[in-house]
């Protein structure tokens, strides 16, 4: 990340926000303090020694624990005592500021094994070299906390998070209920075989076969990282074909475990001991993870007049409700000739908030002073007050079409801020940054690690 100057590390705006407390903390007069806010716009090729006060480890710790990921990473690049203080922070666990999403996207000149990380704070973007396998020849099928879900072009999944370039492998595809491995006369792993059955159904056809990098367009649609309190593990959920059914493996398992009978789901959400599902004919599953080996399901709501048109969401709002969500969209033609491709277009949302202690369904027509973040990212209602840098009573969304996403990689993108008031529609970040394939995604930048060896059970 690009080193600018003190002034990028602490900005001024930060200091205001903290200018009630920081005197007193620091122990600053008001004439030292202002001292201090010019000293910060020296560059960092003069010695800041010389022109900041020496400020104790603890009290720079405090003053690094309000920057968010992109300062704090250059704030322990200036001097050993700011290094100092800023891993400090990290070992003890001390750092948890909630992070703004930002856009994790790839572009053909930076090369096969970078990714840019767009920031919605700062309106720039920062390079990233990431571990094999090459990121541009990734499927991105989810993110969550920090936590960014790929397919490989063997169709292999891995967790990886793009701050600190930790990666986990995630159980073999061919552990999957549906899937069975097919070798060639030298035990190689040649081809995969897909059967289409689900819990209901033997099968609509017979098993298809897949090239090793072909599976991925039809087996992944969206997965998710979920912290679990109860075994202090992480559970990733699975969304995959046929018929969108639900698989769920724990970091160190060695198989993915099928979650049948049910199908036809869009998204999900984990919730103290429970997996909340929504089909997108708008049913919503809840799955009992704490109740032993046996995970057990209950329909909790069935919505009426809604089809399988666009994509529902479910998102757990900041105020203890859970939202469910129907993006709508609408097709164009790219071209007017017969035959030309086709395209989504997101027009608007319709948002219905669900009390699960009360089980009662309301719509709602605006979120006031909150925000959604919707793609194959985990869905996310934020408070416009806690993040300053986005717009409250919006819609931040990218492509999460299965079409888009696999199938077709080099079309169009539908992704912007659509304002739920009037339904219009704003770019975030130019098309021609981003390279349609893998589909730009959000990330919320996360420092922490995972321990891939401890399941915690």
């Amino acid at each position: 990340m690009e080193l600018c100057s003190v002034a990028s590390i602490i900005s001024l705006r930060s200091l205001a926000i903290q200018r009630k407390y920081l005197p007193k903390l620091l122990g600053f007069t008001s004439s030292s303090l202002k001292k201090f806010c010019k000293d910060v716009h020296q560059p960092l090729t003069e010695t800041i020694v010389g022109t900041s006060p020496e400020l104790p480890q603890d009290i720079l710790m405090d003053i690094f624990s309000t920057l968010e990921i992109p300062d704090l990473i250059r704030a322990g690049a200036v001097c050993p005592s700011w290094h100092s203080a800023c891993t400090s922070l990290l070992s003890l666990g001390l750092y948890k500021l909630a992070q703004t999403p930002c856009l994790l996207y790839t572009s053909e000149s930076a090369g096969d094994s970078s990714a840019y990380l767009y920031s919605l704070s700062e309106k720039r973007s920062y390079k990233l070299t990431l571990p094999e396998p090459p990121i541009r020849t990734r499927c991105f099928i989810g993110s969550s906390h920090g936590w960014l879900v790929t397919a490989d072009e063997r169709s292999e999944m891995h967790l990886l998070n793009p701050i600190t370039s930790q990666q986990i492998a995630l159980p073999s595809v061919i552990t999957i209920e549906q899937v069975k491995p097919i070798f060639d006369e030298y035990s190689t792993l040649h081809k995969y075989e897909l059967s289409w059955h689900t819990g209901t159904h033997a099968g609509y056809s017979s098993p298809s076969i897949f090239a090793l990098d072909k599976l991925r367009d039809q087996l992944h649609y969206k997965a998710f990282v979920f912290p679990d309190a109860s075994t202090g593990s992480y559970i990733v959920v699975l969304i995959h074909n046929p018929m969108r059914q639900l698989s769920f493996a724990r970091v160190g398992d060695d198989k993915w475990t099928w979650l049948p009978p049910h199908e036809g789901y869009d998204d999900c959400t984990y919730k103290d001991g429970l997996l909340y599902a929504v089909t997108g004919t708008g049913e919503l599953h809840a799955f009992d993870f704490s109740s032993g080996p046996v995970v057990t399901v209950e329909i909790i709501i069935r919505m009426r007049n809604m089809y399988d048109c666009g994509h529902m969401y479910i998102v757990q709002a900041p105020w203890g409700d859970l939202l469910l969500i129907w993006r709508l969209l609408e097709d164009h033609d790219l071209e007017p000739e017969p035959g030309a491709p086709v395209f989504w277009n997101t027009t608007r949302y319709k948002i219905y908030e669900f009390d699960p202690s009360g089980s009662k369904l309301k719509e709602i027509n605006r979120l006031r002073d909150h925000l959604l973040f919707l793609g194959h990212n985990q869905s996310l209602c934020l408070s416009a007050d806690e993040y300053p840098s986005l717009k409250a009573n919006r819609a931040y969304f990218t492509d999460d079409s299965f079409l888009w996403t696999t199938g077709l990689k080099n079309n169009h993108r539908d992704m912007g801020i659509l304002n739920l008031d009037d339904n219009t529609k704003e770019e975030f970040v130019s098309p021609q940054l981003c390279s349609n394939f893998p589909a730009p995604i959000w990330v919320t930048p996360d420092l922490r690690k995972m321990n891939a060896a401890s399941r915690g059970d």
